[in-house]
């Protein structure tokens, strides 16, 4: 019987700078965090960072199938749109454009899509709570 792979572990640390922002620490990275009440324009809110974390997710999915399906793309923009329900308060829905700088088919492009939407780890976090829609075009 073979041992099953590990599984992914990650950690990061919050702490309060002020009544105006936080700080979060994952390895070597820091990302300002903004935690006042009446908001903080030179941070990340916690809406923004959930946005801005599947935005990355879709990126890093792509990066990771790309040499698997040898892909060919110039570069990769993600727009991340939400709406927040006041009670309860949660993101109510996210809407999403992938735009992709390639020459590939449409066919290819769909199978990116998909890729992305299949096995992405925040993607699939968000999904089942949250009406989460989008497209991939090309650039």
């Amino acid at each position: 019987m073979t041992t099953p792979p590990a599984k992914m572990t990650f950690h990061v640390e919050t702490r309060r700078v002020d009544a105006h922002s936080s700080r979060a620490v994952c390895k070597s990275a820091e990302i300002a965090l903004d935690t006042d009440l009446a908001g903080n324009p030179a941070a990340f809110n916690p809406a923004e960072l959930l946005l801005a974390a599947l935005s990355a997710c879709m990126v890093k999915g792509i990066e990771r199938v790309v040499p698997i399906l040898k892909f060919q793309l110039r570069g990769v923009e993600v727009v991340v749109d939400g709406v927040r329900q006041d009670v309860p308060p949660k993101m109510e829905s996210i809407r999403y454009e992938i735009i992709v700088d390639t020459d590939e088919s449409e066919q290819r492009l769909a199978l990116l899509h998909e890729n992305v939407k299949k096995y992405g780890t925040v993607f699939n976090t968000v999904a089942p709570g949250t009406e989460l829609a989008g497209t991939l075009r090309r650039k």
